[in-house]
């Protein structure tokens, strides 16, 4: 479906000829054995899910290479039911079972956290592509998925989908998918390698869906100006009442163009002149950064090169400018980045080769964290403070409690 490899997954990472992990070849594919292991932290990953609540991020799902000895196989889901979480305070990773409904292993999938409780739906899976969704609370001792029973016009199977949260309402965003039946607004392009094999045709589409957390019903807004082109393995964000959709992929041919979605008339906008900004990618990531900043890392270009380049967009400026940092050698695709309390991008997994070569796939466990903003003066002071424990620790009674209870998880995440 996407590309004529074993393994394009954007309508890109199919398998065969066929979306992403086409899994009528069974062959290609085994399910890892749903336990917890006794790692320190999560494998090596890409196409996974990554939230963040409090302190806390949240990674569950994706898939890695076999083992060296399973020669049959190219590529390993994740087990479904291991949710790993990253205290960004510690600096330490930790695994948790979690229970109930939960939902096949999978990659591509597309996670949002509204209050504490993490929604996951599309996404691909053994069997070919979902429409199904599922939440889980992430505030509570145990961690038990729920399948959520849905009324309205659902979106198409699909996934590499973008997602923007507004008012408790989470409005997805194009993707890579089977066809839409008659009913669903925007634009479904078929692609043609998708049919190759008698498989089930697939396509890119510029649909927007709207999943109303409080009565748990789809809708289809009616949208103004100019609507993006279909697409997947795009980015999206979110700042205030605006949704940013930056790149991804649509037939032969990966975008740099960036758009603007008003969240409330629903009024399209062009946002930026292509040349003035970064290259056209996919499997990037956009994270807002500030209420007027976007930060973009990494991707996969037309010419299948992984790109390790930082980007700043200023909202205001209508203005990209490179963004330097320390990991310009660590090139990333189909990673996740999340919003850290103290204003860091925190960059996991994703795959750091061509993931479309005849080689192995260079899968990360790797954790980058980007700087993109000030540190605030409390931050500093905690550093100061970490860093010069011995000499001050015999006054920190005299701190607030919350402020000695950060320091202390501090310190024991670095010891």
């Amino acid at each position: 479906m996407e590309e004529d490899l074993v393994l394009d997954m954007e309508g890109e990472f199919e398998w065969d000829a066929g979306g992403e992990e086409d899994e009528e070849d069974e062959g290609f594919w085994l399910q890892e054995e749903e336990v917890c292991v006794s790692r320190a932290s999560p494998a090596e990953r890409s196409g996974h899910i990554a939230v963040t609540d409090g302190s806390c991020m949240f990674v569950w799902g994706g898939y890695k290479n076999a083992d060296a000895e399973a020669t049959e196989f190219t590529d390993l889901y994740l087990p479904k039911n291991e949710i790993w979480i990253y205290n960004m305070e510690t600096g330490r990773w930790r695994v948790q079972r979690s229970e109930g409904e939960v939902p096949d292993s999978m990659s591509g999938g597309c996670g949002s956290c509204v209050d504490g409780v993490l929604y996951v739906f599309g996404g691909h899976q053994a069997r070919g592509n979902t429409d199904t969704v599922y939440r889980l609370p992430l505030r509570t001792p145990a961690l038990r998925w729920e399948k959520m029973s849905l009324t309205g016009l659902a979106p198409t199977c699909k996934d590499k989908l973008g997602c923007w949260v507004t008012r408790n309402r989470l409005v997805y965003f194009g993707g890579y998918g089977y066809t839409a039946p008659p009913g669903h607004r925007g634009t479904f392009e078929l692609d043609e390698n998708s049919l190759m094999g008698n498989q089930t045709g697939r396509g890119w589409n510029n649909h927007i869906h709207i999943l109303d957390l409080e009565t748990s019903s789809w809708s289809q807004p009616i949208t103004k100006g100019n609507t993006p082109t279909p697409r997947a393995a795009h980015a999206c964000a979110t700042i205030g009442n605006r949704g940013f959709v930056f790149g991804g992929r649509y037939m032969e041919q990966r975008l740099n163009d960036l758009h603007c979605l008003d969240l409330d008339s629903w009024e399209w906008r062009e946002m930026c002149v292509p040349q003035h900004g970064p290259v056209g990618r996919s499997w990037h990531s956009l994270t807002p950064v500030s209420a007027d900043h976007l930060f973009l890392f990494g991707g996969f270009t037309t010419d299948r090169e992984t790109l390790s380049d930082g980007w700043l967009y200023c909202v205001r400026t209508n203005e990209w400018r490179p963004f330097d940092h320390e990991h310009t050698q660590r090139p990333r695709l189909w990673h996740t980045a999340c919003l850290g309390a103290d204003g860091e991008v925190f960059v996991f997994g994703g795959c750091a080769n061509n993931l479309l070569s005849h080689q192995q796939a260079a899968h990360s466990s790797e954790l980058l964290v980007f700087t993109v903003q000030p540190k605030s003066l409390v931050r500093l002071c905690s550093d100061v403070a970490v860093r010069h424990q011995k000499h001050l620790q015999h006054s920190w009674d005299v701190l607030p409690k919350a402020l000695l209870q950060q320091l202390q998880q501090r310190i024991m995440g670095h010891s």
